[in-house]
C-alpha cells in the first residue's frame, strides 16, 4: 500500500461545517546552522502551537516543486493550493499583476521589475547586486521611483505599476522573447554582467535596466537615502515574464468558499485568479516587521464572514533567508506562532466546531545559501475531530522525515486535508 493511501486512510472525510486552514510560512525549511547550535531554525525556535499539531497530527514531507522547475513562490503554492504547477504555472509575473488589478490582454507580458540596489564602481556589467529588496524599501518610498520611472521610459506599449514594497510590475505589449533572466535574490554579492540578459531578442530589456541605473542612481530620494545609511534603491531587474493566467475556480473545485490572507502581489494574485477573496491588511508588508496580528485578526474576520477555507501566507522567514539572518528566521517564526497561530487556534478551539490545519512552508530558502532550494519541506495536517499522539514533540525538517510518510505531488496535500 502506498504512503498516499496509507495517510488517505488516516484522514476522515470532509463534513460540511468544517473549517479549513493553511498557514504556511514562506521558506521555513533549513539546514542545521553552527550559530543555531548546529539547528535549523524550525528547531531552535519557541513554537509551541507548532509543535502542539505537530505532536496531535499527522507529520511528514512533501515536494512542493515537480522535478525540472525552479523552486519559484508561484510554483510551490500553486502546488499546495492544489493546482498541479506543470499545467497551471505560466510564471509569476501574471499572478502579480492580477492581484494589483492589473486586465491583461492576450498581446501583453507581465515583468517582474525589483527595484534592486547596486554598489561598486565601473560600467554597469561590473557593478555588485547589494540587496535584491534595496533595504526591504517601503512602499511610499518605492512609488515615488516607479512613478518617475513610468514617466520617464513609459509609452503606449510599456507600463510600470507600483506594487509592494521591492516588487513591481511592467506591462509590455508585444514584448520580444525574454528567457535568459536571472532571479536578483539568487545573485546578491556577485557581478551582475554574469547574469545579465544576453541573446539579441532580449536585448531591449537589458537596455531598459542600464538606463534605469542612470536614471535611478542620482534621484533626489536616493542620494538621500543614502544620507540616512540606507542602500540606493537605484535599478530595475526585469525577470520571470508571463501570459495572462487562467486557473479553476477554487469554489467549482472544492465546494469551499476560500480566502488568502497575504501580503505579497504574488500569493494574492494565485487567490484572485482562482476566485477567492484576498482581503487587504494594513501593514502587511512581507517582510520581518509586518502586522502579524493583523494577519490573524484578517483570517478570523474571513472565517465569520463565511469562509470555509483560509490560506494565509507569511513572507517574513523567507527574507530572513535571502538575507543570510539565521536569528532573524527563528524570530520571525516565533512570531507567526505567537502573533497568528496561537489566537487562531485558541478562536477555533473556542467555536466548538470542527476545523482543520495544514502547517508548512512552500519551499526551504537555507540561509547558508540565500536562496530557494528544490527539497521535501515538512508538513503537519491536524484534525481536531482526531486528535492523536504521534509521538513528536518538536515540528521540525527532521522528525517530519523520520515518520516516513512523504508525498512526491504538492497538490496531493489538499485533497487529504479537505477529503475530496
Amino acid at each position: 500500500m502506498s504512503v498516499f493511501v496509507i495517510l488517505w486512510c488516516m484522514i476522515d472525510e470532509k463534513s460540511d461545517n468544517v473549517k479549513y486552514i493553511v498557514m504556511l510560512g514562506d521558506g521555513m525549511a533549513d539546514n542545521p546552522i553552527a550559530v543555531l547550535n548546529k539547528k535549523t531554525p524550525l528547531e531552535a525556535a519557541n513554537k509551541p502551537i507548532m509543535d502542539y499539531l505537530a505532536s496531535h497530527g499527522i507529520n511528514g514531507t512533501v515536494d512542493t516543486v515537480p522535478e525540472g522547475m525552479v523552486p519559484e513562490s508561484d510554483t510551490a503554492n500553486l502546488s499546495v493550493m492544489g493546482y498541479d504547477p506543470r499545467v497551471y504555472s505560466k510564471g509569476r509575473s501574471p499572478l502579480e499583476a492580477a492581484s494589483m488589478g492589473i486586465k491583461m490582454s492576450s498581446d501583453e507580458t507581465a515583468i517582474r521589475a525589483n527595484i534592486v540596489a547596486l554598489g561598486g564602481n565601473g560600467d554597469y556589467e561590473d557593478l555588485i547586486m547589494l540587496d535584491h529588496s534595496s533595504d526591504e524599501i517601503p512602499t511610499e518610498h518605492a512609488r515615488i521611483l516607479i512613478d518617475a520611472v513610468q514617466e520617464r521610459f513609459g509609452n503606449d506599449f510599456m507600463k510600470f505599476y507600483c506594487g509592494i514594497s521591492y516588487r513591481h510590475c511592467l506591462i509590455w505589449k508585444n514584448c520580444p522573447e525574454f528567457n535568459d533572466f536571472s532571479r536578483p535574490h539568487d545573485i546578491i554579492g556577485r557581478r551582475i554582467g554574469d547574469y545579465l540578459p544576453k541573446s539579441e531578442q532580449s536585448r531591449p530589456m537589458y537596455e531598459l535596466m542600464k538606463a534605469s541605473y542612470e536614471f535611478l542612481n542620482n534621484h533626489p530620494l536616493n542620494i538621500e537615502r543614502e544620507k540616512n545609511g540606507l542602500k540606493r534603491a537605484n535599478s530595475l531587474w526585469l525577470w520571470s515574464p508571463g501570459k495572462k493566467p487562467s486557473l479553476p475556480d477554487f469554489y467549482e473545485k472544492t465546494g469551499l468558499k476560500g480566502s488568502v490572507v497575504c501580503a505579497v502581489d504574488l500569493i494574492k494574485g494565485i487567490g484572485a485568479c482562482a476566485g477567492m477573496n484576498v482581503p487587504c491588511v494594513e501593514g502587511a508588508t512581507g517582510a520581518v516587521e509586518t502586522n502579524f496580528e493583523g494577519k490573524r485578526d484578517a483570517a478570523i474576520k474571513e472565517l465569520e464572514n463565511g469562509a470555509d477555507f483560509v490560506y494565509i501566507h507569511v513572507e517574513a522567514p523567507d527574507e530572513c533567508g535571502h538575507q543570510g539572518k539565521a536569528e532573524e528566521k527563528v524570530k520571525s517564526i516565533e512570531k507567526i506562532d505567537s502573533l497568528i497561530l496561537k489566537g487562531l487556534f485558541e478562536y477555533l478551539k473556542e467555536k466548538d466546531e470542527p476545523f482543520k490545519i495544514l502547517l508548512l512552508p512552500d519551499h526551504p530558502t537555507p540561509v547558508s545559501e540565500r536562496t530557494h532550494t528544490r527539497a521535501p519541506v515538512p508538513f503537519v495536517i491536524y484534525d481536531s475531530e482526531n486528535e492523536r499522539d504521534s509521538g513528536i514533540e518538536c515540528y521540525c525538517e527532521k522528525t517530519a522525515k523520520d515518520t516516513g510518510l512523504y508525498l512526491d505531488k504538492g497538490e496531493k496535500l489538499m485533497d487529504l486535508l479537505i477529503g475530496e
